[in-house]
């Protein structure tokens, strides 16, 4: 490949001044920022910060502060796991019991070494158990690894379909330190950070952890001002590192390089590597990296996210234009705003904006959810400023893509498997009773959901009463409250209730009353019967599935 011809300077310096007229508003003495670093075959453009460390004592953020970079530290710990297939002490399709005896047995296909890279294993993930049955109480280190052991199901059989899991990439931090011999810190200090010169860069595994030069993390208070962003889990693996933008400029410069300091090529090549499904479908994620087309152009890139923090680093191979953007609770999407600064620096060589699909060209599905009975899983269609949008378990619709005969919500949208409708399938003018979404490849039937939901009155007497989840190693209650259906889970620390939204008699959507996690989505609940009898529940959230609550007999 020949060396990208360095942007014109004319073009550079509109860029900027457009880029810096963006992020002007964030300039405030008052509220946290963002640190954003942008450099063309390790030459740097811009480097700036916005906003303030540390509220409390007065501290503005300065490029050289050290940011959480949250779920962009996952190609980290797969390069980490890589290095160890090169030292020959780990193997990819080795089942990962062999380094973790003491994760049961669920499938004889999994999960290996490889699905867990992938997001292929089906494993549930730590934090999602933690909070399902704890809600925001917080953790020290330790209860992770237990959690995900003590696992009687799994999302999926493993290789048939991706699901984003922070659990994955726990247990493979775990792999790391029992192969290594050393702390995930250690490890990747001795064999990445070390050699790559990147002094800033670390893995702190909570936020309780005191590190120089950390910056705060900061989340819109309900009354106003601001409050501290508190992740209640354990983040080694999935989300523990912090670094800052000369750090990460430096990595994304080595990533691209075809030579390397550390690793052969083939290794970092891995990272996003697509991942093919059971079924032949491929996923554009590889082992903790992302890469697909943007505007005609590939780009490769990870996010991240944790309360308080967000964060992206996006590299466009082909012109050399890496990107870092690390966030301590600004309103800005990091995301978005990453294409934003391609769009400015690359525009004259970029296709056109995608055109999405206008809802009033889809009249038979906008208003109208489906139900899968064989799965629990729930779709619905929305018109959002007149695009054609579809929620997925319950969460906030999302703008589709229409392509080659098909609409579809893909990686770039949400954390799962491609869903994808065929439009020759659908009577886009009249109401489809049934549906065939695609989930990673595979035909899943849906059902339409009648309009008319019972009152929860009328279904109380069938569902209230205790229950009990030996996966969540918790109870639960179900009772009905001022005329609504509460289901309170507690675990051995904590507690978490949520509110019911009545769809059907077997179908609910899940609202936690914890304000923090209600913005940060809705889970679904399936009823199981036996009969006319109730005998247990299903919850799932967009990355757990299939939580078991079976129902315990009254002793009265």
């Amino acid at each position: 490949m020949s060396e990208p011809v360095p942007l014109p300077a004319d073009k550079v310096t509109a860029a900027l001044a457009a880029i810096d007229a963006l992020l002007a508003p964030f300039q405030r003495s008052d509220a946290p920022g963002l640190v954003i670093g942008i450099a063309q075959q390790g030459r740097l453009l811009y480097r700036r910060a916005f906003g303030m460390a540390s509220l409390e004592m007065g501290v503005a953020l300065t490029p050289t502060s050290r940011m959480r970079i949250a779920s962009t530290s996952k190609h980290f710990t797969a390069m980490g796991i890589l290095l160890l297939v090169e030292d020959g002490l780990v193997e990819l399709d080795a089942m990962a019991q062999t380094y973790l005896p003491e994760l049961p047995t669920l499938s004889d296909k999994g999960p290996t070494v490889a699905q867990l890279l992938a997001h292929t294993s089906g494993w549930r993930g730590h934090d999602e158990l933690w909070v399902m049955a704890h809600g925001m109480t917080f953790c020290h280190p330790g209860p992770g690894l237990p959690a995900m052991a003590r696992q009687g199901e799994l999302n999926f059989e493993p290789g048939t379909q991706m699901v984003y899991s922070n659990g994955g990439y726990h247990l493979l931090a775990k792999i790391i330190e029992r192969v290594s011999g050393l702390s995930y810190d250690a490890f990747l200090k001795a064999r990445l950070f070390g050699p790559l010169a990147m002094p800033d860069t670390a893995s702190v595994a909570t936020d309780l952890d005191v590190h120089p030069g950390l910056a705060g993390l900061y989340m819109p208070a309900a009354e106003g001002g601001w409050q501290r962003g508190l992740y209640p889990c354990e983040l080694d693996g999935g989300g523990s590192l912090v670094s800052t933008v000369d750090d990460m400029l430096r990595w994304l410069a080595h990533l691209r390089a075809p030579a390397k300091t550390v690793g052969t090529p083939p290794s970092w090549d891995a990272l996003s590597a697509p991942t093919t499904l059971a079924s032949g479908s491929t996923v554009t994620y590889g082992y903790g990296l992302a890469r697909h087309p943007y505007r005609g152009v590939e780009i490769l890139h990870h996010a991240g996210a944790v309360l308080g923090a967000t964060s992206q680093m996006l590299s466009v191979p082909s012109h050399g234009l890496d990107i870092v953007i690390m966030v301590n609770g600004a309103p800005i999407a990091p995301s978005s705003f990453a294409c934003k600064v391609v769009d400015l620096l690359l525009e004259d060589q970029l296709a056109p904006h995608e055109t999405r699909p206008q809802a009033a060209d889809f009249p038979g599905l906008v208003g109208q959810r489906y139900h899968a009975p064989a799965t629990g899983k729930l779709i619905s269609f929305a018109d959002v400023a007149g695009k054609l949008a579809m929620s997925w378990q319950g969460n906030a619709a999302l703008p589709m893509h229409h392509s080659e005969g098909k609409l579809w919500l893909g990686l770039q949208d949400l954390p799962v498997n491609d869903l994808v409708l065929q439009v020759s399938d659908l009577d886009a003018a009249k109401t489809n009773e049934s549906l065939t979404l695609f989930e990673g490849g595979e035909p899943r039937r849906f059902e339409r959901l009648a309009e008319a939901a019972p009152a929860a009155a009328t279904l109380a007497p069938q569902l209230c009463g205790d229950y009990r989840s030996p996966d969540l190693d918790a109870s639960a209650r179900m009772e009905l409250a001022d005329g609504r259906l509460l289901l309170t889970v507690r675990g051995r620390y904590g507690h978490h209730t949520v509110v019911l939204d009545i769809l059907s008699a077997d179908v609910m959507v899940l609202t936690s009353t914890d304000p923090l996690l209600a913005r940060m989505g809705h889970s679904i609940l399936n009823v199981e019967r036996q009969g006319d009898k109730v005998v247990g529940l299903r919850m799932d959230t967009l990355r757990t599935h299939n939580i078991h609550l079976v129902r315990e007999e009254s002793r009265a």
